[in-house]
């Protein structure tokens, strides 16, 4: 696993494609969820970090076209020098979603695919449930209160239930997997202003 780009380059990235402070936290929460599941695992916590860090890379620019999302992020990536991996990577988020207008018949296959899916979907969720307590801070959140939200399908409803539930194919339940997912984002609580 190799990806073309270290952190310095991944961040000088973000800087240059991303201006919505909302996509930068995204981007900065699916860094975080990334990272600690490679903890977990025992994987590469930085190129693990940087594939979070990436995924969404093209957002800015395709949010009002989203038939363009991941294609764009292509161009981007090649030209900042990523490698065929860390693409694939990122755009295996986008496989099967409506919000993607390329790759429909494609699946994930791999750890970091599903990793980073669940991972990056799982965000959504977890911001909701911040935001609806009364300081809206993520420290006031709690695991057990997260997994009935989730069972909440109102809840964060744009959020894929499905795809959270890929943590299942790479060994987490999902109790597990709501846990690492909120200790990551509450760790990084004041870089997301929650």
């Amino acid at each position: 696993m190799t990806l073309g780009l270290n952190k310095q380059q991944a961040d000088e990235l973000v800087n240059k494609y991303i201006t919505n402070p909302i996509t930068k936290y995204h981007l900065l929460e699916s860094e975080a969820i990334m990272r600690a599941l490679a903890k977990h695992f025992g994987e590469n916590e930085e190129e693990w970090g940087i594939v979070g860090l990436l995924h969404d890379i093209d957002w800015d620019l395709t949010k009002n076209n989203t038939r363009e999302h991941t294609v764009k992020a292509v161009e981007i990536l090649k030209s900042a020098g990523a490698s065929d991996f860390l693409i694939e990577v990122v755009v295996s988020h986008g496989y099967g979603s409506a919000l993607c207008g390329v790759n429909q018949d494609k699946i994930r296959t791999t750890k970091i695919q599903y990793a980073l899916a669940a991972a990056e979907t799982l965000t959504g969720v977890i911001v909701a449930s911040a935001m609806v307590q009364p300081d809206k801070k993520l420290a006031c959140v709690k695991s057990s209160s997260l997994l009935k939200k989730f069972k909440n399908k109102n809840f964060a409803a744009n959020c894929s239930r499905k795809i959270i539930l890929e943590c299942e194919k790479i060994g987490l339940k999902l109790d597990e997997f709501l846990a690492i997912g909120l200790k990551a984002l509450q760790e990084i609580s004041d870089k997301i202003g929650l």
